[in-house]
């Protein structure tokens, strides 16, 4: 796409936003407070494009993504606080002085070279961070946390050095939690659940696997045999409190041959 076309696109669009900001009841009543629960739903609708691996949906929740960025500087703008342009500027500002290897005479040739060096630079960035774990949202889900967390911790040097050692970690976590649990303390079979999790966790990041991306994978495949299980009670005119554990892992079993 040729960049006069994109510019005419995206003018064509701000157009469009602001008049509908201006014009319309309900948009011109919206503040960021009232649209942040609808942008956090469009990102987990753009998420879930993406799992999908569907192009049309992707292309459409990254429109509705973009919308609502362009709503929060236009509301910021009707402030007199910042603009579009403002954002413009902060994110190449940030860009630029993040990627020294490429703007500047830093040397960074792998992604892990570029992963250490980053936690490096946000150090040092105007307003940026003041420690390693710093820049973690205390509002991320904690699973996605616990990542993030991991793996600044690992750009900082604290990670195994094989990762075949995190095995005994989890199998020493798992243990503790069956000790508690044994026990019934509540409070601390939590705190030991919270534990194995987190090993766990750690366990995917040093074999490269995304825990929250592995998760849903396990969640669309556990719905998808429930389904049919429940499907297939109905044509047998019964509901699920009529089976029993038997005849529904019969079903469930059944239900695999039939998977994407």
């Amino acid at each position: 796409m040729k960049n006069e076309q994109l510019v005419e696109s995206f003018e064509k669009l701000l157009e469009t936003i602001y008049t509908v900001r201006e014009k319309c009841p309900w948009d011109a009543s919206q503040t960021p407070e009232t649209i942040r629960p609808l942008t956090i739903e469009e990102v987990y609708e753009l998420g879930q494009a993406i799992i999908d691996n569907n192009s049309k949906d992707l292309k459409k929740e990254l429109g509705d993504v973009l919308l609502h960025i362009i709503l929060y500087a236009r509301m910021a703008e009707e402030r007199n606080d910042f603009d579009l342009k403002d954002v413009f500027d902060a994110l190449n500002e940030k860009l630029t002085f993040r990627h020294p290897h490429i703007f500047g005479d830093y040397k960074a040739e792998t992604p892990e070279e570029v992963s250490k060096m980053w936690e490096q630079v946000k150090l040092k960035e105007k307003g940026g961070n003041k420690t390693v774990l710093g820049g973690i949202p205390q509002a991320l889900p904690a699973l996605i946390k616990a990542f993030r967390i991991q793996d600044k911790a690992r750009n900082a040097g604290f990670d195994w050095d094989d990762r075949k050692d995190v095995w005994p970690k989890v199998r020493e976590e798992l243990s503790e939690l069956e000790v508690e649990l044994n026990k019934n303390d509540k409070a601390n079979s939590e705190k030991e659940f919270g534990d194995l999790l987190f090993a766990i966790i750690n366990a995917g990041r040093l074999y490269d696997i995304n825990p929250e991306n592995a998760l849903e994978l396990t969640n669309k495949k556990f719905i998808y045999r429930f389904n049919y299980i429940e499907q297939k009670a109905k044509e047998q005119g019964r509901n699920l409190k009529e089976m029993t554990l038997a005849e529904m892992e019969e079903l469930w079993q059944e239900a695999k041959q039939f998977e994407k």
